[in-house]
Parts: structure tokens; sequence; C-alpha cells
């Protein structure tokens, strides 16, 4: 289990990234157990994710029974939209020119993607607490994905290290293929966020 220094140092690491400083990634590790402890980020993501699923569950479910089962499937999906899309760059990567990559884009996004669960939490928060504020929290919910999306197009600019234009090709094609699995899992477990 990695220390509470480890972790600092990690989302740290990523943060610079996020904010465009190549020296971000010193601060990570990029060893093989670096790698996996890299996965840590979804603890570490965990509450802030979990305001959102409690938040969703409570609009939508009608039991608490209900809300429950909804809350498990929603984590479901986003646990494997956060995991999936990373075994299919694991794939790509070595025929697409980044195989030396991989790591550090991998590590960098788990830790990068920590900070945006916690960076979209007000949006989450307004939705638990004011439900009737459904338009006002969308919004808001919005300005963060735009604002995320920009953090990790600098995170993926930094991590990839070959130019911005593969930097938005390797960002266009994991958004686009994480939006395929979210889609795919939500339609699997039977729940759409966009619903409720």
């Amino acid at each position: 289990m990695l220390s509470a220094d480890e972790i600092q140092s990690s989302l740290n690491g990523a943060w610079r990234m996020m904010l465009g400083k190549a020296d971000g990634l010193r601060l990570l590790d990029l060893s093989v157990d670096g790698f996996w402890n890299s996965f840590v980020a979804i603890a570490v993501a965990a509450p802030a994710m979990i305001v959102g699923w409690v938040g969703f569950a409570n609009t939508a479910g009608e039991t608490a029974a209900s809300r429950f089962e909804l809350l498990l499937r929603l984590a479901f999906v986003d646990i494997g939209t956060w995991i999936l899309p990373v075994l299919v760059l694991a794939i790509i990567a070595p025929r697409a020119g980044i195989g030396g990559r991989f790591v550090h884009y991998v590590v960098a996004s788990n830790w990068a993607s920590a900070i945006i669960a916690w960076l979209m939490l007000p949006g989450a928060l307004m939705r638990l607490l004011f439900p009737a504020a459904d338009q006002a929290s969308g919004l808001v919910s919005l300005v963060l994905f735009f604002i995320s999306l920009v953090f990790s197009w600098r995170m993926t600019n930094q991590a990839i290290a070959k130019g911005a234009a593969m930097a938005t090709a390797v960002f266009a094609g994991m958004f686009v293929v994480s939006l395929i699995v979210l889609f795919a899992l939500q339609w699997l477990v039977g729940v759409s966020m966009f619903e409720a």
C-alpha cells in the first residue's frame, strides 16, 4: 500500500503535468510497481465519485434498496470506464508508436483522474444537496467538465512527449474509447446518468 507521502507526490506530479509542466513526470513512480500502484488513485477518487453516485441514486431510486442497487451499478460503470480504456491502449500503444510512453501515460492519467474526480465534486454536491437546482448543478458540472478536458490534454501532452499532434490523437482516441465503454457499460447494467 502506498504511503500518504507517495500519494501526495503522485498527485502533485499529475497536477503539475495538468498545468503543462513536464517536471511533474519526475514526481511519478514509473516502475512496474508504480504502474500498478497508480490504480490506488481509484480509491483516492472514490469519495468524490460516491457523492455523484449518491446524488444520482437519490433522484432516480424509489426505495433505499433500489437506490443502493443503482449506486452499485454506477460504481461498476465508472470503475469499468476508468480501467477498460487502459486495456485498449495497451493493445494499441505499440502499433501507434507510443509503446515506450504507455506506462508514463497510464500512471499520470490515473493520478490526474483522481484530481479530476475531486474537481467535479462541486456539481455533484449541488445535485446531492439541492436536487431542485438540477439545471444549475448541470451547468456547473458542464463547465468543470470542459476545464477537465483542458487539464487532461495538457497531462497527455506531457506524458506522451511526442508533440501536440500525437498528444491530441491519443487524447481524442482515449476520449472516444472512454465514451464507448461508458455507454456500453450503462447499457449493460441498464442505467443512464443522462436520464435523471
